[in-house]
């Protein structure tokens, strides 16, 4: 029994998080290894060209459960009756840029892109931002799409899950998969709170509380956080061009966890909807926190014990999202 192919559309298709994701989508490494594919690809007219480029590409990898590429500019052909959406596509900050003017600029195309999924989509798509500022982007789509449950809406932060992972696990000489249970706090920014109080790391078969077994409290509260926080900027300064192969991996593990499910005893950060959380986070924003995720459906962990330390950061960031999300409100209401 072949299983009926999905939709899935990625926006920003011609970019370079884009031409990362897509292969690995096509390939299986998202949706299942028999998971038949139609991959429909949205970007702005003047980049249209640059998607054939990208359409012949995806054709030449010869994949077999991709059933059909569709390359298109218009949001009626690309939004339609499709099962998820992975926006990609924003409007990138330019040097000097104010970020009042970035918020003005996403307002008015997550605006345009959540009334598509209202009016085109099925009322089950799975939709994650990775657009910035995602957070507000993700909350300007979710408004903008009343038809669509808020629930499935989210964005991304499992890049900066995944940045603290790796450093944790640097820091104790183990891989990556031998941590477990790090959690970004709040908005995807350099305000983000990477938590470690509730990780564990895996030595020699012991699961070992993180701050046992780094023994590092300085470098936990300090250094950690900067270099998580500060991982993108340190990225562009190095490649001149920002996170691409790891931005594209994180997309994927974000969606395949909605797609499949969390682990039994472990949690996953994504940006969701704050609301009626027992973290004391304002309600009406999209947030990153700790989630399990079964049956396609997530459920924030609640009742983690909260230290100060903790607390006056997850207050901070929570503080600044406030922020971007009136500014963005007012834009929207314009």
């Amino acid at each position: 029994m072949i299983a009926e192919p999905i939709r899935v559309l990625v926006t920003g298709a011609a970019g370079q998080i884009a031409y990362s994701l897509l292969y690995s989508i096509a390939k299986g490494d998202v949706f299942g290894k028999d998971q038949p594919i139609i991959l429909i690809l949205l970007d702005i007219p003047p980049m249209l060209p640059v998607l054939d480029g990208v359409v012949m590409e995806l054709q030449d990898c010869a994949l077999p459960i991709l059933k059909e590429v569709i390359p298109t500019d218009k949001v009626e052909v690309a939004f339609k009756d499709i099962d998820a959406a992975i926006l990609v596509g924003s409007m990138p900050r330019k040097e000097g840029m104010e970020r009042k003017d970035l918020l003005k600029a996403n307002v008015a195309i997550f605006k345009t892109q959540g009334a598509a999924l209202d009016k085109y989509a099925k009322k089950t798509v799975k939709v994650v931002v990775v657009g910035n500022p995602a957070n507000t982007n993700c909350l300007i789509a979710s408004k903008s799409a009343p038809s669509i449950p808020k629930e499935n809406f989210s964005c991304l932060t499992r890049l900066d899950h995944n940045r603290a992972c790796s450093q944790v696990a640097m820091r104790c000489g183990v891989s990556s998969d031998q941590v477990k249970n790090v959690i970004i706090w709040g908005n995807h920014s350099s305000t983000q709170y990477p938590d470690v109080h509730h990780a564990k790391v895996n030595l020699q078969g012991a699961e070992t509380e993180a701050y046992q077994a780094i023994k590092d409290d300085a470098w936990l509260r300090g250094d950690f956080i900067s270099t998580v926080q500060q991982r993108g900027a340190a990225v562009i300064k190095a490649r001149k061009l920002s996170s691409a192969m790891s931005a594209a991996k994180a997309i994927c593990d974000h969606m395949r966890d909605i797609w499949f499910g969390t682990k039994e005893g472990e949690f996953v950060s994504m940006g969701v909807y704050a609301s009626g959380n027992s973290y004391n986070i304002p309600e009406d924003l999209i947030y990153s926190f700790p989630v399990q995720i079964k049956n396609k459906t997530w459920k924030v962990v609640d009742g983690l014990p909260i230290n100060d330390f903790s607390r006056a950061k997850m207050d901070a960031t929570a503080a600044e999202l406030v922020e971007e999300r009136d500014t963005a409100l007012d834009f929207l209401s314009q």
